[in-house]
């Protein structure tokens, strides 16, 4: 079978010439043809037409099937998708635009096992790891069954991306292929917990760099492994070094996202101590306000508090930008997806 979805251009026309006996002309053809305009039927290619009998035996060779639409819903300006796999498991995906283009939020587990507190998708625990084409075909559904210009993917959705490297790496690869979905890597943003090894890993294997985020939430490792229970064998020193170590291109820096919850990690002590950490590092600051999420007993900070803490940081000459709440209303910002009763006031498909 042929996993078009899993294979950048090049593995996927190794495996046409095995299986076909067929060279680039016509590979390269059918990869362009699904993965640039997501179309489905063969026929009508150039390539094809003095052989009918070799496109209908590859459209029913080539799998294609990272799962099925079932729900969508939207809030100002944010979609936010369910894809139901073949187990019938679902994860979602959320589109967000930005300026004249888009930014896709995809997930790369099934759950996530990290435990984070003040995170929904943590509550359900890790189901499973998402295949290489279960990650690639949030991306295709968005652009191809959605219509949305998809130019920027951040694996910030449902899991921890290092958890799942091997596959990450490989949906990096394909998503990246020029003569496919074309989304340049300065355009990817991988984010972690602060899973140390992972960044090392994350490094060597990517041949061209992508961004890396940080979710950081914490000044302190006391707060940190308090919110976060991968602190407590990642501490804070250990994480640092790893980025200062994390091979940034020339321009970028590293993400760091900082959920600001009330009478947690809020104080002006905080910012203080936050600054300090930040100040080797050639690193962004996203400052979000925690979105609560059903049954969190944690509580978003006040507005007037958020600027404070804002200011804070400011005098500290933190770079800092302040992240607003998109898809808090239909569940979709961060820390919001998933949950083992999850409801959607959505449109259904299908």
């Amino acid at each position: 079978m042929l996993k078009i979805f899993e294979s950048t251009h090049d593995q996927f026309a190794e495996a046409f010439l095995r299986r076909y006996g067929k060279g680039t002309h016509y590979s390269t053809a059918v990869y362009r043809h699904v993965m640039k305009t997501g179309g489905t039927g063969l026929g009508g290619l150039d390539v094809f037409v003095r052989f009918p009998e070799l496109a209908r035996q590859v459209e029913n060779e080539m799998v294609r099937s990272p799962g099925r639409l079932v729900k969508q819903v939207a809030g100002g300006g944010v979609v936010k998708f369910v894809t139901r796999l073949a187990d019938d498991l679902d994860i979602e995906s959320v589109v967000v635009p930005m300026f004249r283009r888009h930014t896709l939020c995809v997930s790369s587990q099934v759950g996530c096992r990290m435990g984070c507190g003040f995170c929904r998708t943590g509550q359900m625990g890790l189901l499973r790891n998402l295949t290489t084409e279960e990650i690639v075909g949030q991306v295709f559904t968005a652009r191809h069954q959605l219509g949305f210009d998809v130019r920027n993917v951040v694996f910030m959705g449902m899991g921890e991306p290092l958890d799942n490297l091997d596959n990450v790496v490989q949906a990096i690869r394909v998503l990246a292929d020029q003569r496919g979905l074309d989304i340049a890597r300065r355009y990817i943003t991988v984010s972690t917990v602060g899973l140390v090894a992972g960044i090392g890993r994350l490094a060597k294997a990517d041949e061209g760099r992508v961004n890396l985020a940080v979710s950081l939430n914490a000044p302190t490792d006391e707060i940190r492994s308090m919110i976060m229970p991968i602190n407590r064998s990642n501490p804070l020193a250990a994480l640092k070094a790893a980025l200062r170590r994390y091979p940034l291109a020339k321009k970028s820096a590293i993400l760091i996202g900082y959920v600001l919850i009330a009478d947690v990690n809020d104080r002006p002590e905080h910012a203080l101590t936050l600054s300090r950490y930040l100040s080797p590092l050639k690193a962004k600051l996203n400052l979000i306000p925690y979105n609560p999420a059903p049954g969190s007993e944690m509580k978003a900070p006040s507005p007037e508090g958020y600027e404070r803490f804002y200011a804070r940081l400011v005098a500290e000459k933190v770079f800092v930008r302040r992240r607003g709440e998109k898809g808090g209303g239909i569940m979709a910002a961060c820390g919001q997806l998933g949950g083992k009763n999850q409801t959607l006031d959505s449109k259904p498909l299908g």
